[in-house]
């Protein structure tokens, strides 16, 4: 094995997430904190009153008997409760196991059990119904904490309280023993289990990944160093909290002190924004597909003179961009055109993230480098990141004044890369690493090896430092002629040029050719239907006429011209509905589930090979 970095030096500053949530309050006691939507508007709260919240909620642990590095479950969406809850329990010695919202019941009862899990707040009463289902199953589950609702003590008995009730019960506790939580925070070693956060899938059985106290202190502490944040930021977070890379955006709003505004409403996320207005958000690439099939789409929409305006600026933003990332001065000439640009066109786009942007943070799944230049043409910079839930999800990011589209950047101060000679895995070593699998030591030897973490991705690192991921090793695509695809940079290519494209999975392995599986955006294509006659018309219906079938194989066509002869795109289905987590196709982080979508569609796959030697 080749190094191919040595780790950035780092000032470590606390060991525990306790211990920087009490700094924070300690030094900006009056500052905002958290945002939120409460009735039909928005509420503050500062680090002082998100503090009495969190020692209230942790004495309350305390006083139902939770132990040091016992499990409490978090089954919620994402919005303030679910942080001050976590919080809260690490703040008593306990250990949170985070479960998306969107599991079943059966995958519900599967974490809880597999984790121990001794207490679990919910959300609601849907959530709590997914419990119920499976108390029999939970034994160890001795209460579970209602956020919001009321109980039913009849159908529940003293099994269930609500978030109120155990916020009072920490009070009367501090009431008689006011120094009850600061005790248990003292006593924290970074050593300690913090977190469990469950793979999402993609295959195989969900494994429980090991987060100790000082795998969030040091992210913290990385993240500081690279002063990507200022103390006056607003960030928007909307990611789920039950993932990796939402946990760690937490640790870096205590560790800098900024404002963050929190609802986990997908469908609000574009209307939030312009009340919120943030300087900075991290967000899955799907997001930014979406945002540039619309503008662009908009744009031909518009037709003759706004059409030519829009390519007109995008490729006076190109030159600029490409100027900037060289370091060259713009001239006179390119800034003149710059700034016409800039007021027809761009300025609406910035408009759409309330116009006070710095930076987007990308992760969770590959950026195409074509949406990243894109945006970066607008004046609009996605700093496009990497790492796992095994690596406390941030490992590598491009920063402000050192970036490169197409890779995710240099390694985080202290982490520590290889490229595994054999087969191009990159292996990273951090104190960001897991502790390993819970309960699985096999599966942890597997991927652990004197500290290194073998990620199962494939990449190269450049010249100037930059790692760049080339696909996932078990994504990889070896054609039954031997040669290999990596299928995400297919991918990414489909849908950065196709407006209409929600999904592109690329198959192809031990057959003579690659296929894909296409989905089709819903409110893109309703827009062309109405424009083209077939207004009315199913999503399903849509899929499957022979007029978005010819509209798609153009741009499957473009694409195909940019690729080597054995990567083309021979034939493609057009699915008769879009991916969604729901159906279980897609991860909470918008990751598609390769295969699972593979197996659902795979007489589709078949036929697009019937009489062809494989």
């Amino acid at each position: 094995m080749a190094e191919c970095t040595a780790p950035e030096p780092l000032q470590r500053t606390a060991s525990s997430v306790p211990a920087l949530l009490r700094r924070r309050v300690s030094q900006t006691p009056d500052r905002p904190a958290y945002r939120f939507p409460e009735g039909g508007g928005w509420r503050t709260i500062t680090w002082a009153q998100a503090g009495q919240r969190v020692d209230a909620i942790a004495a309350g642990l305390l006083t139902l008997g939770l132990e040091r590095e016992q499990r409490v479950g978090i089954l919620c969406a994402t919005r303030v409760d679910w942080i001050l809850c976590d919080l809260g329990i690490l703040c008593a010695g306990g250990a949170t196991t985070t479960v998306y919202p969107s599991s079943t019941p059966e995958e519900t009862s599967f974490i809880l059990g597999d984790s121990d899990s001794r207490i679990c707040f919910v959300e609601d009463h849907q959530q709590l119904d997914k419990l119920r289902a499976e108390k029999h199953r939970l034994p160890a589950l001795h209460k579970v904490i209602l956020i919001d609702g009321i109980t039913d003590a009849g159908a529940d008995g003293d099994w269930v309280i609500t978030l109120d009730e155990l916020e009072a019960l920490g009070r009367l506790h501090l009431s008689t023993s006011p120094d009850a939580v600061t005790r248990v925070i003292d006593t924290i070693k970074g050593s300690e289990l913090a977190t469990l956060i469950y793979t999402s899938g993609t295959t195989g059985t969900p494994k429980g990944v090991e987060l100790l106290h000082e795998c969030w202190a040091y992210e913290a502490d990385a993240m500081m160093s690279l002063r990507l944040y200022v103390i006056d930021d607003v960030e928007y977070l909307w990611l789920p909290l039950s993932h990796s890379f939402g946990k760690v955006l937490m640790a870096g709003q205590i560790a800098n002190g900024h404002l963050v505004a929190v609802d986990g409403r997908i469908p609000k996320l574009i209307d939030n924004l312009a009340i919120v207005r943030p300087t900075m958000m991290a967000a899955a690439p799907r997001i930014f597909e979406k945002v540039h099939a619309k503008v662009v789409q908009g744009a031909k929409e518009g037709g003759g003179l706004k059409w030519k305006i829009f390519q007109w600026a995008v490729a006076v933003g190109r030159r600029a961009s490409k100027a900037r990332q060289e370091g060259r001065d713009l001239g006179p000439v390119l800034r003149a055109e710059l700034a016409v640009a800039e007021r027809l066109v761009f300025a609406k786009l910035q408009a759409r993230f309330g116009g006070r942007l710095r930076f987007f943070i990308s992760g969770s799944a590959p950026l195409s480098r074509e949406i990243a230049e894109f945006f970066h043409a607008c004046d609009i910079l996605i700093l496009e990141g990497y790492g796992l839930t095994e690596t406390s999800a941030a490992s590598f990011v491009n920063r402000l004044s050192r970036f490169r589209f197409g890779s995710v950047g240099f390694p985080l101060p202290g982490t520590e890369v290889r490229i595994a000679p054999e087969d191009g895995e990159i292996l990273i070593k951090s104190p960001g690493v897991m502790r390993g699998y819970h309960n699985l030591p096999e599966q942890t030897a597997e991927v652990l090896h004197d500290g290194w973490l073998r990620t199962g991705d494939i990449g190269e690192v450049d010249a100037r430092g930059f790692l760049r991921i080339t696909d996932r090793k078990k994504d990889l695509i070896k054609t039954s002629g031997g040669k290999y695809v990596a299928p995400q940079h297919i991918e990414g290519k489909l849908k950065a040029s196709c407006p209409f494209l929600s999904q592109a999975i690329v198959h192809g392995d031990r057959r003579n050719y690659c296929t894909a599986l296409l989905t089709v955006d819903e409110e893109a294509i309703a827009k062309w239907a109405a424009d083209h006659g077939q207004g009315g018309k199913s999503y399903a219906d849509l899929a499957a006429s022979p007029e978005v079938r010819a509209l798609l194989q153009g741009y499957v066509d473009q694409v195909n011209a940019t690729l080597a002869r054995y990567e083309t795109i021979k034939k493609f289905a057009v699915l008769p509905q879009d991916l969604s987590i729901e159906a279980g196709e897609l991860t909470p982080s918008l990751k598609v589930k390769r295969k699972a979508v593979e197996k659902k569609y795979a007489a589709t796959l078949d036929g697009m090979y019937d009489g062809v030697q494989t």
